[in-house]
């Protein structure tokens, strides 16, 4: 900004002085080209963008929508963000006091555009303090459905995520042609039970009986993975939310106690899975991000339709394959990205 002391004395100069020294003109123009790409460029840099997370660094799925919030708004505006840490922390009293903390911020900041990650930045926040307020919301990772929290309000837009359930059901047929028997096995959080609630109604349409292990401990985990061997399939939800999780050694007591299909829904779970369809967090983050910018350059969070995720990858442990007698369909390995080839 030092050089608006010298842009401002050059513009006061009179119409006269450009008359008689020849390509002045073409100097102001220049000079008020360049005045105008710094003011614009501090006024793009002064629109405040709060990000909410309901959940925490370290988790993969949080990582990958920071990934995609930062990816397109580095640079576009001034970010800030806020880790609710409600993963970890599920008490109810924890997490409402929580939410105040985010309103605080919202209140005294007064951001220009917020994006509310996951459930509970939604259930917590957005419902009981800013419906209808003229505080634009993009919200995403609300798991299947925004019907519990009204959405939309005039205020507010987002992305819902979806598992490709029915996808993952139609892929197992081929991999196992009588399946009668399912175990889901996740963390005790809310996130699970609206999961297991969606992979239970399409179960019903397979035929499938299928029963939940929601579990707050890894003894419990391994305890229930070992016994759920019986079954035509496993399905492994979420392991975000047992706070004593150990990777490596839950690594080693998987491909020692593995003997059916067990499939899984979520990318970090896939070193505990044979096969897995999962989403991107990535894509919630980015398209979140990008609506945001549309509404920083003027368009209502009303015109922005309400969308389900559009993505997810395919995946094939072949570690734990080749310790089953199981046998993977030649389209499946060609389609999947092939994971423990070290091993």
């Amino acid at each position: 900004m030092w050089l608006l002391p010298w842009i401002c004395n050059a513009l006061s100069c009179g119409w006269r002085k450009f008359i008689l020294f020849p390509g002045v003109v073409e100097m102001r123009v220049a000079i008020v080209l360049l005045f105008s790409i710094l003011v614009f460029s501090d006024a793009a840099l002064a629109a405040r963008c709060l990000f909410v997370s309901s959940y925490h660094r370290g988790y993969a799925w949080s990582d990958g929508v920071e990934r995609g919030v930062r990816k397109v708004l580095d640079g576009k505006c001034e970010l800030r963000q806020l880790d609710m840490d409600t993963k970890r922390n599920k008490s109810e009293e924890y997490i409402r006091n929580k939410a105040l903390e985010v309103k605080h911020l919202i209140d005294s900041w007064k951001p220009d555009v917020v994006i509310a990650a996951d459930d509970n930045a939604a259930k917590y926040v957005i419902v009981p303090y800013y419906r209808d307020s003229n505080i634009p919301f993009v919200f995403c990772g609300i798991n299947w459905s925004v019907d519990e929290y009204g959405f939309p309000y005039k205020n507010v837009t987002g992305m819902v995520e979806v598992a490709p359930v029915r996808q993952l059901f139609e892929n197992i047929e081929t991999i196992r042609t009588k399946i009668h028997r399912i175990v889901y096995i996740g963390a005790d959080t809310l996130t699970e039970k609206k999961n297991f609630a969606r992979f239970s109604k399409v179960a019903d349409k397979y035929n499938y009986q299928i029963r939940k292990e929601l579990v707050s401990s890894t003894a419990e985990w391994l305890a229930v993975f070992k016994n759920a061997q019986s079954s035509d399939v496993v399905v492994l939800g979420s392991n975000s939310g047992i706070p004593d999780w150990d990777a490596e050694s839950v690594k080693r007591y998987v491909k020692t106690h593995i003997k059916t299909l067990v499939i899984t829904n979520h990318e970090w779970m896939m070193p505990y899975a044979i096969f897995g369809m999962t989403k991107i967090p990535d894509e919630q983050g980015e398209w979140a991000a990008l609506s945001a910018l549309k509404i920083l350059e003027g368009l209502k969070p009303s015109a922005i339709a309400i969308v389900p995720n559009r993505k997810w990858d395919m995946y094939i442990n072949k570690s734990l394959l080749k310790v089953t007698t199981i046998t993977m369909p030649e389209t499946l390995l060609l389609k999947s990205k092939l994971i423990g080839n070290e091993e």
